[in-house]
This record gives C-alpha cells, sequence and structure tokens, in this order.
C-alpha cells in the first residue's frame, strides 16, 4: 500500500510539472494573430521596429508580423485604405492629406517611432565649421518634390536665410534609390541621404558628411504607426498589443549599445557590412532620432505642419486638430505599465 502511494504521488508531481511546463509554453503555442504591417521603406532608421520583430516582442504579445515595403508614404497609405495592410508605418503627413479629403474612415495615427527627419546632408569635401549658408550658388541633390524629406531640407535653409528657390540649385527628378549613385558620378556638390547609405558613401571615399538635416530641423514626428478608425475600433487589443511590442522595441534600443543593436537587426539588412550598420545606428542615436515613447506630442505635430505648410500651404488646406487624428491613449497606455 506505501509503495501505491509514492507512485500516486509521484504522478501527482510529474503532472504537476507537465502542465507547469505546458503553461510556460502557452503563448507560443497559441495561434497567433496575423497583422499586416506596410512599411513605407526600409531603412535603418526604423530600427527599434526590426528589434521587436527579431527579439520576439510582438510574439510575446500574440502577433505575428507579416510586413510588406510599399517604396513610398503615398503607397503605404493606399495599401491601409485599401484593406491590404491593417497597419501602416510612414509619415503623419499622409494622415493629414486624406483627413482633408474628406474620407469618413480616414486613418489615425496611434504610435510614433521616430522624432526628427533621417537624412543627412553629405558632400564631395570635408567640412569640419559647415554653415548651411555656404550651399548658396549650389548644387544639391535633393528627395522627392512634396516629400517630407525635401520639405525638411527646404525648412531648414529657409531657417538659416536661404531661398531654396533663388539661392541654390535643388534637384528632385533622381530616384530615391539612385540619388547616391547620381552623386557619386559627379552630380551636384551635395546629395541629401538617409542611412547607411550616407556612412557607406564616406567609408568609400565617395563623401563627407556635413550636417544632420534632423538636428538642424529640431523634433518632429517622422514616422508613425496609424490605421483606419474602423480597424481601430474593431480591434482594440491589437492595436494596444502592436504598440506594447514597439515600446518594448524602444526601450530595447535605448538600452543597447550600436553593436548590439547592429547585430539584432542584421537580417533585414543582408549585405551590409556590421561596421557600416554600427556607425548608421550611432548617427541617429547621436541626434536622438529614435523617439523614446511612442507618444506623439502636439508641439512635434505642429512643427511638421508648419514646414509642410512653409513648402507648399496648398498641401494642406486645414489644419486638423490634433486630438482628431492622433490617438495617445494606446501609447499612453502601455508606457504607465
Amino acid at each position: 500500500m506505501k509503495n501505491f502511494k509514492k507512485v500516486i504521488a509521484l504522478f501527482a508531481v510529474i503532472m504537476l510539472f507537465t502542465l507547469s511546463l505546458s503553461g510556460c509554453k502557452k503563448n507560443k503555442d497559441d495561434k497567433l494573430v496575423t497583422v499586416r504591417l506596410n512599411e513605407v521603406v526600409r531603412s535603418l532608421f526604423y530600427a527599434p521596429m526590426y528589434v521587436a520583430i527579431n527579439e520576439g516582442f510582438f510574439e510575446e504579445e500574440g502577433i505575428e508580423i507579416d510586413l510588406s515595403t510599399g517604396q513610398g508614404a503615398d503607397k503605404t497609405m493606399q495599401q491601409v485604405l485599401s484593406g491590404n495592410a491593417d497597419i501602416g508605418f510612414s509619415g503623419p503627413e499622409q494622415i493629414i492629406y486624406i483627413y482633408n479629403q474628406g474620407r469618413d474612415d480616414y486613418p489615425i495615427v496611434f504610435a510614433q517611432l521616430t522624432q526628427r527627419d533621417g537624412s543627412f546632408l553629405v558632400g564631395n569635401k570635408e567640412e569640419k565649421n559647415f554653415d548651411w549658408k555656404s550651399l548658396k550658388g549650389k548644387t544639391v541633390i535633393g528627395g522627392r518634390p512634396g516629400g517630407v524629406p525635401e520639405m525638411t531640407f527646404e525648412y531648414v535653409l529657409k531657417k538659416n536665410g536661404l531661398d531654396p528657390k533663388e539661392d541654390l540649385e535643388i534637384i528632385t527628378n533622381i530616384a530615391f534609390t539612385a540619388t547616391a549613385g547620381a552623386f557619386k558620378s559627379g552630380t551636384g556638390e551635395y546629395v541629401t541621404l538617409f542611412e547607411p547609405t550616407a556612412t557607406t558613401l564616406v567609408e568609400d571615399g565617395s563623401g563627407h558628411i556635413v550636417a544632420s538635416i534632423g538636428d538642424s530641423a529640431g523634433p518632429i514626428p517622422y514616422t508613425c504607426y496609424f490605421a483606419t478608425k474602423s480597424y481601430m475600433e474593431k480591434n482594440p487589443e491589437i492595436i494596444e498589443k502592436f504598440t506594447r511590442a514597439i515600446y518594448k522595441g524602444q526601450l530595447w534600443v535605448q538600452e543597447h549599445s550600436e553593436d548590439k543593436i547592429a547585430d539584432k537587426i542584421a537580417s533585414f539588412f543582408p549585405g551590409i557590412d556590421k561596421e557600416i550598420l554600427t556607425k548608421s545606428i550611432r548617427s541617429y542615436k547621436d541626434i536622438n532620432a529614435y523617439a523614446d515613447t511612442p507618444v506623439m506630442t502636439e508641439e512635434s505635430l505642429d512643427r511638421l505642419m508648419d514646414i509642410i505648410e512653409s513648402y507648399d500651404n496648398n498641401l494642406m488646406p486645414q489644419r486638423p486638430e490634433f486630438n482628431i487624428i492622433v490617438d495617445n491613449s494606446y501609447s499612453e497606455k502601455v508606457i504607465d505599465e
């Protein structure tokens, strides 16, 4: 009888241990909810998002990310509006434009990832004491007309007393992916580039980073996450969990070195040397480009709208109220936990 009781006790212990293990595995074994996310471009500028994916922060929230790349903010917006993507990731200017069109089911921002322009001014010679006024009479390869990189660049020029249309020549008809090549072939004395392209030109001796456009422009909500009003109303739990995963990625980037971040996101940038990845991430950390939290401030959005108006006030007939196109409730909840 004693032996029988021992067997029963042992069996009970084994069962409890097995159940505890299955409980630990529950999150991984449960079916994940797929969220279709469309990013505007693939960029080191978005390191916290790639960390969140590779570190498993979305999986911890029960989400599997189906990531696609729009290759343009307008294209990303169309993916969301057409229902081909659940969440879009681009500049909030697209939300402003769509709101001005009077659409009923307009997109709403619920989280921010970057808080400065991520482009750098690269010149064909080293300038340790660069002065923006020295661009007078020069030729610069800029960005797409009407795009935020180009608008921000021209905003910085105006801040420094230059007229973008009169004081220098800005080339804006070269494709985003071809600007570095055009500069290397001899077009212009300067070019505006994102990382890691800017550092790549420095490393191969083709150029010199002379200034940060983002540092000169000041804080703006450069890239953010948004979804249609109807999607957010139907899926508040997904929006909250998504935001929490992004916040975890932001904290991870704040707490780890450029070297560790480069290791974590290298799979998203095959073929790019780790040293270039590391230096590029350092460039973004140096200008405080990565937002500390997913909360967007009204002040920064106002600055973005100032930039749009200074470029072409026809792009924004009406400045939408902050609380109409931005919902910070999810971001505020996850950072208060």
